[in-house]
């Protein structure tokens, strides 16, 4: 019989892509089910004003998912975080921890952001570079972020995209020519999608093997994350090294 493992998502209204590339890479987890439970909160341009009324909806989307029972649950905006200032990822897991354990649950906390974070530090990754869909001046809040957290940040594109929709349906191609613009002198990894509305699990192996380092995304990280606080082994083919067990020896 399967382990059944449910997960909650908490996402812009307006995204689509994590709650697709997600269950398609726990799918390949050999014997556990994974089960998928989503609050939005509204969103339609990726500003800092619309961000912060996003984040402001929280506390009912934590309420909704507590109801669902979940084991796990991933804060699925990494730009919502990020532009709030550094170490914010600690603060929101925090407080959504509290709210559920308020109502008795012990479910396990994460966020787009730290788990970008962490799975950068846990795979050895201290310069990488970044590709994002974000406007120029969102963009450098998440460079700042991450090179605040001691990761540097040694090139980046910013796809500038506001339209949280038109950002579900920037084309793989685009992802990967910005990818391939980066100057790799000195890169551990390569970060894709640093969101998880920009669809890039597609690509994730495909770059990996092209630009010759380590490649992941918001969407990859938060998988390597989830599988990590639920103690399930971290052994996923074809979705980048993070996620293979054969990868560098992990913290």
């Amino acid at each position: 019989m399967s382990d059944i493992r449910r997960i909650g998502l908490i996402v812009p209204s307006s995204n689509v892509t994590v709650e697709t590339e997600m269950p398609r890479i726990l799918a390949r987890v050999p014997g556990v089910e994974f089960s998928f439970h989503s609050s939005r909160m509204r969103l339609h341009s990726v500003t800092p004003e619309q961000l912060r009324a996003m984040n402001a909806q929280r506390e009912r989307c934590v309420l909704e998912i507590g109801d669902a029972g979940v084991d796990a649950v991933l804060y699925a905006c990494l730009v919502a975080i990020m532009v709030t200032g550094p170490g914010e990822h600690r603060r929101v897991e925090m407080a959504v921890a509290e709210q559920l354990a308020a109502g008795g649950s012990q479910t396990k906390v994460l966020s787009s952001a730290g788990a970008l974070v962490t799975a950068l530090r846990d795979s050895g990754m201290s310069s990488v570079g970044l590709v994002m869909p974000y406007v120029r001046p969102v963009a450098e809040r998440v460079v700042a972020y991450l090179e605040h957290e001691g990761i540097a940040v040694t090139d980046w594109r910013a796809l500038e995209v506001a339209d949280n929709a038109d950002v579900g349906c920037i084309p793989a191609e685009r992802v990967m020519d910005a990818a391939r613009s980066l100057n790799q002198t000195g890169v551990d990894a390569v970060v894709i999608s640093a969101c998880v509305q920009m669809p890039s699990l597609s690509i994730v192996e495909v770059a990996e093997q092209e630009l010759g380092v380590p490649v992941l995304s918001a969407a990859t990280a938060g998988a390597y994350c989830l599988l990590r606080s639920l103690d399930l082994p971290v052994n996923i083919p074809g979705a980048g090294s993070l996620l293979r067990a054969d990868a560098a020896v992990r913290v």
